[in-house]
């Protein structure tokens, strides 16, 4: 190697540590000194050992020759490439457009349907003429102050003109309550829990790599059913009681649990109190509008001997209500990342929730079944010992301890159907003598109590029953009712709508109802079979009877 040819390896050995720190020019005046320093033929030697163009290198001993001070930057006044925003004076205006379609642009924009991802903005801008990255996208977004953001519950729609009158009343029923030592609860439903082997929001600490494994769907387990967390939280005592349901979020779940509060934390908490407050959201199984809930407090009320008010949010406030801030929020942090695997667990999650403001919580297990869609008539209505207020008396009411004629006294045999559908056990409907009828309503009627027994011996967990056999709420549709329709449905071929209408019911309850039946016929080993006179309306329904000889009632109450 010659002397030239060893200059040329010392400088790129240099160049190569000192490059990476420097930025373009310092880099340009670094091989001009270098080329200097070498004299003739040194930019040549500098060129091929940097690996750069001579042009480049003679750049570097100009601007060192010249004189000229240090610019403080590596290019020149308007050096570079030109931004794409620059050479493209459309660019900025169609990107607005298509972000802002209903403020700055088309409402028709091609991507107002679509993910406003910069990717597809890109895409679309190409499209239309105009070459951009998604890079750049991004970068003129926030330039024009666009960020990623989620969506913010702010817009509680329209809102009732005496929502804050309500608010203000609660809070003076609450304070006047609270004064006199009486207790002050808050009560709700939670939001329904599928029991198994499924994945829960939020995050436990394991080991790295080693979570919790889980179901990839989350299909109910049959087995093991659901869970439904009904909550009271006494607001002065900063307790709460949560019950467990398996069954359907009722009424008469949710006056259950209130009833087991009190009976087990209530009553030795405020042993000389006479009055009892109540808030609750507007709807669900405890709302304004739930005729079961105020007949189930009337019964609480004779029991305990409480005066029972219950003072309701407006329409779509909910959020205000204490229990889901002050309880179910705790609770929902409490077991975040634990798979729910079983009631047990679920329990125990509940029970074990605590906060550093002395928040405490009981929880358990209620196996009992509650029928869903009783029906609470006017006459049962009119004599409830309720008391309306004169604010909002839908909202603000208070059941009186007095007794009354209950829900469920004098209830209709369930091996008959109700007075008013008496009519359509004629021969000529039912296609069987009456004998014949007597005889499969008293075999059915002993197949659905054994049914009926398993079933809530398996609710129980195969332990005792506390309350005596036959004793419950009065079913919403006898076992005569529910044979009735399914002849109608099966037999005459009359629509499951038609049939909730003159049964007052919902079509889901007969739905239910006639698969029931239709279960206990096929293990009775009743066969119903399809005649050619077919219905398609309660019109034709009415006709029919009357071509029979049968009296038909002249009004129909449908379901309301």
């Amino acid at each position: 190697m010659g002397k030239l040819g060893a200059v040329e390896a010392e400088l790129a050995a240099k160049f190569e540590a000192l490059f990476p720190h420097l930025d373009e020019r310092q880099r340009r005046l670094a091989m001009g000194a270098e080329a200097r320093s070498l004299g003739h033929g040194g930019i040549r030697a500098v060129a091929r050992a940097a690996g750069v163009r001579e042009g480049t290198v003679s750049r570097g001993v100009a601007e060192l020759e010249s004189g000229v001070a240090p610019l403080g930057r590596v290019r020149r006044e308007g050096g570079g490439r030109k931004r794409a925003v620059d050479l493209d004076p459309g660019l900025r205006p169609a990107l607005l457009a298509l972000v802002e379609p209903d403020m700055r642009g088309d409402p028709m924009s091609p991507l107002r349907w679509t993910t406003k991802s910069t990717r597809h903005l890109a895409g679309e801008l190409s499209r239309q003429g105009h070459r951009i990255s998604a890079e750049t996208v991004a970068d003129l977004l926030r330039e024009e102050g666009f960020s990623l953001q989620g969506n913010a519950k702010t817009v509680e729609g329209r809102q009732h003109p005496d929502r804050d009158g309500q608010f203000r009343y609660i809070n003076e029923r609450a304070k006047e309550h609270q004064a006199a030592g009486d207790p002050v609860v808050s009560v709700d439903t939670k939001k329904k829990e599928v029991v198994g082997n499924y994945k829960n929001a939020g995050a436990e600490w394991h080991r790295e790599n080693e979570p919790v494994r889980v179901r990839t769907h989350d299909f109910p387990d049959p087995e093991l059913g659901k869970a439904i967390p009904y909550g009271i939280y006494d607001l002065a005592a900063n307790t709460g009681w949560v019950s467990v349901g398996t069954d359907h979020d009722t009424a008469a779940f949710a006056v259950e649990s209130i009833r087991r509060w009190w009976s087990s934390q209530g009553c030795g908490a405020y042993p000389h109190s006479r009055r009892l407050l109540i808030t609750a959201d507007a709807g669900g199984s405890n709302g304004y509008r739930t005729r079961a809930w105020k007949a189930e407090l009337a019964a609480l009320a004779l029991e305990t001997g409480l005066e029972i008010t219950v003072c309701h949010f407006p329409p779509g406030t909910s959020k205000w209500n204490k229990v889901e801030h002050r309880l179910f929020s705790h609770i929902t942090m409490n077991w975040r990342g634990r798979p729910l695997t079983s009631h047990e667990v679920i329990v125990n999650s509940i029970a074990a929730t605590t906060t550093r403001t002395g928040l405490t919580v009981h929880a358990e297990l209620d196996t009992d079944a509650y029928e869903t869609g009783v029906r609470i008539v006017d006459r049962q209505m009119d004599a409830l010992p309720l008391h309306r207020h004169e604010w909002h008396g839908d909202w603000n009411y208070t059941l009186r301890p007095e007794a009354y004629a209950q829900v469920g006294d004098a209830p209709d045999p369930f091996d008959q159907p109700s007075p008013d559908l008496s009519w359509l056990c004629h021969p000529a409907l039912t296609g069987m003598p009456a004998q014949e009828w007597d005889t499969l309503i008293t075999t059915l009627t002993a197949l659905h109590e054994d049914q009926r027994e398993a079933h809530l011996d398996k609710r129980r967990g195969h332990r005792p029953r506390l309350a005596a056999p036959g004793t419950g709420r009065r079913p919403m549709l006898t076992l005569a009712d529910r044979l009735l329709a399914a002849l109608l449905h099966y037999r005459l071929g009359l629509p499951q709508v038609a049939i909730a209408c003159l049964f007052g019911v919902t079509p889901e309850t007969i739905n239910r109802r006639i698969r029931d039946i239709r279960q206990l016929l096929g293990t009775a080993g009743h066969n119903i079979h399809r005649t050619d006179q077919q219905l398609a309306t309660l019109e034709q329904l009415y006709d029919h009877a009357s071509t029979v000889g049968i009296t038909v009632p002249l009004k129909i109450k449908a379901a309301s």
